[in-house]
């Protein structure tokens, strides 16, 4: 009650404060929307060719706005993705380059301690003087909020939401404690918020006396207060607290990361469908599961369900024909924890499984969906080729907003594309990645160069043409030697040392 009592005030407060101070200017800007999936592959959505999985709320986003086949994540995990999304640059300038769990502060990796003590949770912080998407917009009057994952910044550090643009916040800070969708905890604002759920260590095993072919021996991975919906119902509650300000909501959904956790309803919905199927007995991390392939659909399709109801509550609250709504994923498909990646091919076009997807600059781990809709502005049923990243976001967001952005950024906005007028291109993509062994990429035009096991000392460039090789299986580095200098000399260019060592690359200089 005392929770409910908070977000009550909180919302009132919003109320209040921006209705009195609201103007016929910022009542005619947008509303925003930046729907987030995390781990989401580009080929595990109807729209864009899955055949198994049904999404039919995204499609219809699709059919309503414009579809992206070019367009890539920041990065190929979670947290660079994030900061390279709210900042506008690239991960060869950006602060967060990988993830980095800050160890200094002892054993970050233990979930039980991380629970009861807030200074081991979370990430490392990012600065406090961050510009950042949600501070620009909540100065020029948007009402700003994040409900979902945040990973930038520990609880009780400057790099808190509530401290970087946000008004509102509920969800989990710390991506490890992201591991489990029924956890003990989540955040509002900078408050725990006390969960009817047993604490249930990430990875525990099922134990060796049960049945792994019962349903039964699996109950105690399913508990009472599911986090993706109770982060949903907070993100409804914010839309109809509506005032006359614009509102800016980042919606960062924790699914379908890992564990395979599913609401029973959408589960068994796909044991119709798929059939049965062996178990998933936690051999490769993360929480074992019944019915794996069943569980991993319905993750998806209880996504695009809650996308569907936000939707929805929009139009029903009279904001959807004046809100901009966008959606893509923060990086490729897994491929571990019991997702079966070849059976739905999550990434396809492209290659697809380990090396080739999340944590790999690879396209299965870069390219990523790409859906926005705006009412009566935006063509319906459009498809762009335009070539875009993550650091173009902040740029069109504003753009779209008419607010300035940064001079100091990486991206360009691509307003003009939704709009159907003339675009302006970017010479190329950048993209480095301080994990996995070291890894640096180019997009130029057709072109796309890679390097990889950089901290092994290997700097050969291995060079594909995208529109006849999407899968990235013949290097032509040897063929088009100019082409793969070019390339080299961008990689020089764009990258700069890292203020944190663990994100530094001595093979390049540093």
């Amino acid at each position: 009650m005392h929770a409910k009592r908070n977000t009550l005030l909180f919302f009132l407060i919003i109320i209040v404060s921006f209705g009195c101070s609201s103007s016929e200017e910022t009542s005619q800007k947008p509303n925003i929307i930046f729907f987030l999936a995390d781990d989401l592959g580009y080929g595990e959505l109807g729209v864009y060719g899955q055949e198994k999985i049904q999404t039919p709320n995204i499609d219809a986003l699709a059919e309503s706005g414009m579809l992206f086949t070019q367009h890539y994540s920041g990065a190929p995990v979670c947290a660079p993705a994030r900061y390279v999304f709210l900042t506008g640059q690239h991960t060869g300038h950006a602060f967060i380059r990988g993830n980095d769990e800050w160890k200094e502060r002892g054993d970050v990796w233990d979930y039980q301690n991380a629970c009861l003590i807030p200074t081991f949770e979370g990430q490392r912080p990012i600065p406090e003087n961050t510009v950042t998407l949600g501070k620009i917009l909540k100065q020029e009057g948007y009402t700003t909020s994040i409900l979902g994952k945040w990973g930038l910044g520990a609880p009780e550090t400057k790099g808190i939401p509530n401290l970087q643009g946000f008004d509102y916040f509920y969800g989990y800070n710390c991506q490890r404690q992201a591991h489990n969708l029924y956890p003990p905890h989540l955040w509002e604002n900078t408050k725990k918020d006390t969960l009817k759920n047993e604490m249930i260590i990430p990875h525990t095993k099922l134990d060796a006396s049960v049945d792994p072919y019962q349903e039964s021996s699996y109950k105690k991975f399913t508990q009472e207060e599911y986090a993706p919906e109770k982060i949903h119902q907070k993100s409804l509650e914010f839309i109809k607290a509506k005032s006359d300000q614009p509102f800016f909501m980042y919606y960062a959904s924790p699914l379908p990361h890992l564990p395979l956790q599913a609401p029973e309803k959408y589960v068994d919905e796909y044991r119709e469908i798929l059939g049965d199927e062996e178990p998933y007995l936690g051999e490769k991390g993360y929480f074992p599961n019944r019915y794996p392939r069943a569980t991993y659909a319905a993750m998806i399709t209880y996504l695009d369900h809650q996308l569907g109801e936000l939707i929805q509550t929009l139009k029903e609250e009279g904001l959807y024909e004046n809100t901009i709504i966008i959606f893509s994923s923060d990086n490729g498909p897994t491929y571990t924890g019991g997702v079966d990646f070849e059976f739905f091919e999550s990434s396809k076009p492209f290659a697809n499984g380990y090396g080739r997807t999340k944590g790999y600059v690879y396209e299965g781990g870069i390219r990523v969906p790409l859906i926005v809709s705006w009412p009566n502005h935006i063509k319906a049923g459009t498809v762009s080729h335009h070539i875009s990243a993550f650091y173009d976001l902040m740029p069109t967001i504003c753009d779209l907003a008419n607010v300035a952005s940064p001079q100091e950024i990486d991206g360009i906005s691509f307003k003009s594309a939704l709009l159907g007028a003339k675009q302006q291109q970017h010479e190329f993509l950048y993209w480095e990645f301080p994990s996995y062994n070291g890894q640096q990429a180019v997009r130029m035009g057709k072109w796309k160069g890679v390097r990889k096991d950089i901290f092994e000392g290997n700097l050969n460039l291995e060079l594909y043409n995208l529109e006849e090789d999407p899968e990235e299986q013949i290097d032509v580095s040897k063929q088009y030697p100019e082409i793969a200098s070019r390339i080299e000399e961008i990689m020089a260019q764009e990258h700069e040392p890292s203020d944190n060592e663990l994100f530094r690359f001595e093979q390049l200089g540093d």
